[in-house]
């Protein structure tokens, strides 16, 4: 790809509320010689985005505004064409997202997302990534929260470890803080489709090439009382998994043999239970039409806490991986997860590709084979930790 395009970056979808987010972000923390633009279908929007960023940096104040619209593929095509990388906030990514996809790969535009859809990644798969091979792009999906720390958490771990045999590895997520409503939205989207998301599941393990001599795979777990950490475990069955298995499968340093399950953590049964039954009338509520109608009409996309709600908030993903009788413990934390670290995660992203020296890949990529060390080092003085526990 060609690094004399007028633009390095263009943000798609500053309106929103992640959106401005990583918009402030890259105005604090981006190179000044950065050229980024916003992207966007309402002029005026961008421009009260641009009016608060100028805030922040007064030189932002003639940032390039342009025009996209994921009803106008020219549109997306010409944003694509004009920059080295493009992000984008605009979810729900199944309903929203594949014309831009589509515009990057085509274009050898690089791509970064925030969606935690498997749906939606594995039909980008089936419908861009050799596209996107051939002309050098690489489409990254889920570069927030999901599924950032826990991909390069358990990359930092199976490198700690340096296993030469199979290596068996578990991730335990624990949050304080309130999901965005993109989040929301994205998670009953997905849920209403699972029939959907069987079959492009399905439909994608029979093409995609498996890594010869070589097998990784995400195994589902069972509720139980981890001795080690002290708590007590609940599956998650969300996007991390699959992308750490997928990451597995690209990258050498997982072993020949690499199994991984992925749980919530929490101190007491008493906890436990109640998340069971909080995701359990969640899945209940997306399989009904009016209940669902109902719980989105109540929690809006584009709208978030308050920055002091934000400061209280906090993740932690702590990794077992275990092979050749030995056992690493590693531990990825930081703040608010949903909003302020999900805004940083995804900037220092885009900022990875389009500044970094990473591995030479094209197509569709997890941000642990795609940029791996160089991603963590970035995100080390942006505040999030990557601890050695044991």
């Amino acid at each position: 790809m060609p690094a004399a395009r007028e633009l390095d970056l263009v943000l798609f979808g500053a309106t929103g509320f992640t959106g401005e987010l990583t918009a402030a972000y890259l105005a604090r923390h981006a190179p000044g010689d950065l050229r980024w633009a916003l992207a966007g279908r309402n002029r005026p929007k961008l421009e009260a985005v641009r009016g608060r960023l100028a805030e922040i940096d007064a030189a932002l104040g003639d940032l390039p505004l342009l025009h996209a619209d994921v009803e106008d593929p020219a549109s997306l095509a010409e944003v694509a064409g004009r920059a080295r990388l493009v992000i984008t906030t605009v979810g729900p990514y199944v309903t929203y997202g594949e014309p831009l996809v589509a515009a990057c790969a085509a274009a050898g535009t690089d791509y970064v997302d925030l969606t935690g859809e498997p749906e939606f990644v594995d039909r980008m798969y089936l419908r861009h990534h050799s596209t996107a091979v051939r002309s050098g792009a690489r489409i990254v999906h889920a570069c927030g929260f999901d599924s950032v720390p826990h991909d390069l958490g358990v990359l930092h771990a199976v490198q700690h470890l340096a296993a030469e045999g199979p290596v068996t590895a578990r991730g335990v997520v624990r949050a304080g803080a309130a999901f965005s409503g993109g989040t929301f939205h994205s998670a009953m989207t997905a849920l209403s489709r699972a029939k959907q998301v069987k079959e492009v599941t399905e439909e994608r393990r029979r093409v995609e090439p498996r890594p010869e001599g070589r097998r990784s795979r995400a195994v589902a777990g069972k509720p139980h009382r981890d001795p080690l950490l002290g708590y007590w475990l609940l599956p998650l069955p969300t996007i991390d998994p699959i992308v750490v298995a997928r990451s597995g499968a690209a990258l050498a340093a997982y072993g020949p043999d690499f199994r991984y399950s992925h749980f919530a953590g929490t101190r007491t049964l008493r906890y436990a239970v109640g998340g069971a039954a909080a995701v359990g009338a969640m899945v209940l509520t997306a399989q009904v039409p009016p209940l669902r109608r109902l719980a989105l009409d109540r929690v809006k996309p584009g709208e978030g806490p308050d920055p002091a709600r934000r400061s209280r908030s906090w993740f932690s993903v702590d990794v077992v991986a275990e092979g050749d009788g030995r056992r690493a413990h590693t531990r990825v934390s930081g703040g608010d997860p949903g909003y302020d670290e999900t805004a940083k995660m995804l900037a220092e992203s885009a900022l990875c590709l389009v500044l970094d020296d990473n591995p030479p890949t094209a197509g569709q990529v997890t941000t642990a084979q795609a940029m791996g060390d160089a991603l963590q080092a970035r995100l080390r003085p942006a505040g999030l930790r990557f601890e050695v526990v044991a």
